[in-house]
């Protein structure tokens, strides 16, 4: 069972303003890398890169950010293609969903993953087996 990480957790790995927050990235990061079912996805990658380096307190500099990329990227990782955008945009209509979540959302899925951990999306909703849960709150 894989388990896709939103943005938001992997940005809270360097974030000091928020050291509770950034203990339980760091061990969910931990625990779902060592038992492989991590899933990150190229958009992801690149929310990530411009989070850390223009909206944290703190940001990080941009050779520190690249390095973080870099170490994410060696994990399991969906590439966003015009399959993945093509089914995001119809989630969105459907769903009524930003389409910058439909996609994580399709990533997500067609990486074969059953829990989208997210701080933003809707925690309990659903989709096509697929369920969001906000382990910030969890652990709140």
């Amino acid at each position: 069972m894989r388990t896709f990480f939103d943005t938001n957790l992997l940005v809270y790995l360097f974030d000091a303003g928020a050291p509770k927050k950034q203990r339980i990235a760091r061990d969910l990061l931990q625990e779902h890398t060592a038992s492989g079912e991590i899933l990150l996805s190229t958009q992801v990658l690149q929310e990530f890169y411009v989070a850390v380096t223009r909206k944290l307190a703190v940001p990080l500099g941009e050779e520190e950010a690249h390095e973080a990329v870099r170490e994410f990227a060696a994990l399991p990782l969906v590439q966003v293609d015009a399959e993945t955008i093509l089914a995001a945009i119809q989630l969105a209509r459907t769903r009524r969903i930003a389409f910058w979540d439909a996609l994580i959302v399709q990533s997500a899925l067609r990486g074969g993953a059953t829990t989208l951990l997210s701080e933003d999306m809707q925690a309990g909703a659903a989709f096509d087996g697929l369920r969001v849960v906000n382990p910030l709150a969890e652990h709140a």
